[in-house]
């Protein structure tokens, strides 16, 4: 039993030394840390690492199964031993990369991984104890995938583990009867293993933490990372024979640095970025508008059907001698506080304004054309179903509606060869077309299969109108950030966050700003955040907000554009429009502020160019015609919101709403 004692009190000691080395590698951690955090900080800024070179510590809890017995050819004990367990050191240098934000990289670690410990005791045939330990050790080659689900500082690996036999010795042990005290126990046998397998090929997978102990203005960033590994007994057998396996639970921390680029410093990116605030001097909080609102002349189906859709407004034959298209935007019975959803009940009836204004002129005649994905037959049963109600519930006479069907419509949203976006593409196309030469039904100045319908005139309220924004230039912000925010401060130290942006112009409503205040210093901070993640405060700015209603005298007009595919095509056919009925009608030294949408189908940086080129053609065709008189009174303001839902007329679920936000609104105020 003393033997047996000196020998546990030996393997302790053992342990003990690995113990001490893993302990020596946190103190050099720690020591680290504490010099990396006593560095003053510098002024310029450095990315985030994406190589980081270190070294792993770790212990190894290894738990042993199986059996052996034979432990050479020279030393067969008379027990077999099974389970076991003991702990290792584990030290290795690694090297790992992976870009900052992102889920996938690569880590890699080669160094000293000990498997030792010791087998359950076991009692002889002559009650006598035995025992045996091994200090089996390798050199590990650990390759693994690095994975950041969240692509946050937490992150998964794994990959194979190659290992080379490095120790294979053991101690056996045999102690003496406790029935026999004063017996004399036998010497320890120490040795190797034979039928040792000098390579492994297994399995690893483990989870870490990284831990910044370095801010990013240091060039050289160190970062703690606490790791846990597991690796199951799959080709762990360390021998040829018998069937001794090894299961590893491996828990330690890994220290790794690595350089970053230098990038612009706070000082640096203030002087490339021009930030400034323009607040109109009064912020209307509503405005009534005589809006011109344009008639869509398409009627849109769903996909695989070809009836008229239920959102559209039909009548009963009984209803008809009351309708009044000039009622529709008064009677609207959806709710009014929905955006645009006042005019969109308009235009949802767009068949009935059709059928009544038939009636008001029997000369005019019209032509139906189903377009349909299916081809001719379930185009023209998509026309058909129009003629039908037309007929029947008002009455007029089938010879005036000729109907047809085809593939494509005349200017198809989907195009040759389109990949992206085909589902809502292929809804705007699947239409029927209401084309007349009748003057009676068409806008002003238009003809041919083309031509909308004549528009409508609606008196609305805008509660937030295009003059009430409020507009922050950050010019050289998209070079210097990923993104950008503000904060807004009012009198009373009450913030407000907006935000993030990427474009460099932004509007904002000046009521969703001021609430209820009627007028108050503001302060307004730009907040950037770099490509690398870091957050720079930009630059502060103060403004004087005043909120103004204006009068119910006081009305402005409204009118608007609306464009298909060809834009071209869109401007030559609204230009005389523009001319000889929009710009009549601006009073002297009005503002004009025009505004260009798109839907939400393209490239959004596409989107806000194609909104910004028409809305400046229209100011230009408008200048022009001013020019042309004598005019030079008219001031006007020009914006791009592409496809901006924030900012656009309608919604963009349905393909109405997206033909709808494909427009330039010329929206005109009278001198205050």
């Amino acid at each position: 039993m003393k033997t047996n004692i000196s020998f546990k009190t030996n393997r302790y000691i053992k342990q003990f030394s690995d113990k001490t080395l893993f302990n020596r590698f946190l103190l050099f951690t720690l020591l680290c840390l504490s010099a990396q955090t006593t560095l003053q900080a510098q002024e310029i800024y450095y990315t985030k690492p994406s190589w980081f070179f270190g070294v792993a510590g770790a212990t190894n809890y290894n738990f042993y199964r199986g059996s052996t017995r034979q432990l050479n050819s020279g030393l067969t004990p008379p027990v077999t031993f099974h389970n076991g367990e003991g702990a290792g050191l584990y030290l290795a240098p690694l090297v790992e990369f992976h870009k900052p934000d992102t889920r996938l990289g690569f880590l890699f670690q080669a160094g000293y991984d000990s498997r030792k410990g010791s087998f359950d005791q076991k009692v002889t045939p002559c009650n006598c104890p035995a025992d045996l330990s091994t200090d089996l050790s390798y050199i590990t080659v650990e390759p693994s995938i690095r994975f950041a689900p969240f692509k946050s500082n937490f992150y998964l690996y794994g990959g194979p583990r190659l290992a080379f036999n490095l120790d294979k010795s053991f101690k056996y042990t045999l102690g003496t009867n406790p029935a026999y005290p004063e017996q004399e126990a036998s010497p320890a046998v120490r040795g190797d293993f034979d039928a040792m397998k000098e390579t492994l090929i297994s399995m690893q997978i483990g989870a870490g933490y990284d831990i910044p102990l370095s801010s990013q203005n240091h060039k050289t960033q160190f970062i703690l990372s606490p790791f846990v590994n597991f690796q199951p007994y799959f080709g762990q057998h360390p021998r040829t024979t018998e069937t001794w396996n090894n299961t590893l639970l491996r828990v330690g921390m890994a220290l790794k640095f690595g350089q970053g680029s230098a990038m612009n410093t706070p000082t640096a990116a203030e002087s490339k970025v021009q930030f400034s605030v323009n607040a109109p001097k009064n912020i209307p909080g509503e405005r009534n508008v005589r809006e011109v609102f344009p008639l869509r002349n398409y009627v849109f189906y769903d996909l695989e059907s070809n009836k008229i859709p239920s959102r559209y407004k039909l009548l009963n034959k009984e209803d008809v001698k009351d309708f009044n298209e000039d009622q529709i935007g008064i009677t609207a019975s959806v709710n009014p506080a929905g955006r645009s959803a006042r005019q969109m009940a308009v235009y949802y009836n767009v068949i009935n304004i059709l059928g009544s204004r038939m009636l008001k002129n029997p000369a005019s005649n019209v032509t139906l054309v189903g377009s349909s994905e299916k081809g001719n037959e379930d185009g023209t049963a998509m026309a058909e179903s129009i003629k039908t109600y037309l007929v029947s519930v008002f009455g007029i006479n089938a010879s005036r509606i000729t109907t047809k069907g085809q593939l494509k419509p005349s200017i198809p949203s989907e195009q040759p060869g389109a990949t992206k976006e085909l589902v809502l593409l292929r809804e705007g196309d699947r239409r029927v077309s209401i084309e007349s030469n009748s003057p009676d039904l068409l806008m002003e100045f238009q003809a041919g299969p083309d031509a909308p319908l004549k528009p409508l005139e609606l008196i609305t309220v805008q509660e937030a109108p295009i003059d009430s924004y409020i507009t922050i230039d950050a010019t050289g912000a998209g070079k210097a950030y990923s993104s950008w925010s503000l904060e807004t401060t009012d009198p009373d130290g009450k913030i407000k966050t907006f935000g993030p942006y990427t474009q460099e112009k932004v509007s904002i409503p000046g009521k969703s700003i001021m609430g209820t205040r009627s007028e108050g210093d503001y302060k307004v901070k730009m907040i950037g955040k770099t490509k690398s993640g870091s957050t720079i405060e930009e630059k502060v700015t103060t403004t004087h907000m005043v909120l103004w209603t204006p009068s119910k005298t006081d009305e402005g007009l409204r009118f608007s554009i609306l464009f298909e595919f060809n834009k071209s095509k869109t401007i030559a056919m609204y230009k005389k429009y523009l001319t000889e009925v929009v710009t009549p009608k601006i009073p002297q030294n009005a503002v004009v502020i025009i505004h260009g949408h798109t839907d939400i189908i393209g490239e959004e940086s596409y989107n806000l160019n194609l909104s910004l080129d028409r809305a400046n053609e229209v100011k230009s065709i408008i200048e022009n015609a001013l020019s042309d008189s004598g005019r030079k009174d008219v001031k006007f303001e020009v914006h791009g919101f592409g496809e901006d839902e924030s900012m656009s007329a309608f919604e963009n679920k349905l393909p109405e709403e997206r033909f709808y936000n494909r427009t330039v609104i010329i929206d005109i105020i009278p001198v205050k």
